[in-house]
């Protein structure tokens, strides 16, 4: 029985060693800078990212998820409602569907990656709502969105060795045009946009 388990041991560290996680969440907090045809009407501003990676190699992964950029259009209107005057802001929406490539280093721990693809993005004024059963429309709420896509680079690194828990920083750069109705000094007419976003993250992979 020793001598099986010994020759069954020495095929699977082969196995073993190949193994990573395929389901990667991650949560990130940083900031957004926005270049191009929004440089000088919007500024800089936190925000947060929430991705999902499905990494289906050992080398490549899935990726999907939502950045949110909070009053980069500095916006700070109101609105008069039976509840008195609630406030007007404008947040920025980026939904980034593409993949990455991965090089795993220093026993797979150490993950060095970059990829890109497609992305949705949306700039819209919202009305700060008194609670959840007492809800308002903003008529002078403003959007405008469009399509472009992105790049993504950074490192990643597991605080386990079983790979659960992550830490790590990535880049995204965003490239497209938008359009719709005027917002925060931005004209009713198509633009070109480009944003820079850096975040921390935490991630969890199983």
């Amino acid at each position: 029985m020793l001598r099986l388990f010994a020759i069954l041991a020495v095929l699977a560290a082969p196995m073993a060693a190949q193994w990573y996680p395929r389901h990667n969440f991650s949560f990130g907090v940083g900031g957004a800078q926005p270049k191009d045809d929004l440089a000088g009407v919007f500024r800089n501003r936190p925000g947060i990212s929430v991705n999902y990676g499905y990494r289906f190699m050992r080398n490549f992964q899935l990726d999907g998820g939502v950045d949110a950029v909070f009053g980069a259009g500095g916006v700070r209107d109101y609105q008069d409602t039976p509840f008195g005057l609630l406030r007007i802001k404008d947040y920025q929406f980026f939904v980034p569907m593409g993949g990455r490539a991965i090089l795993p280093v220093a026993d797979g721990r150490l993950l060095l990656f970059g990829g890109g693809g497609f992305a949705w993005m949306k700039y819209t004024e919202m009305l700060r709502q008194p609670s959840d059963y007492y809800r308002f429309e903003c008529p002078t709420c403003t959007s405008r969105s469009g399509w472009g896509n992105y790049a993504v680079a950074g490192v990643s690194y597991f605080l386990d060795r079983s790979k659960l828990f992550r830490i790590g920083v990535n880049t995204k750069v965003y490239r497209g045009h938008t359009d719709g109705e005027p917002i925060a000094g931005v004209p009713g007419v198509e633009t070109r946009d480009r944003w820079i976003n850096v975040y921390g993250e935490f991630g969890i992979s199983f």
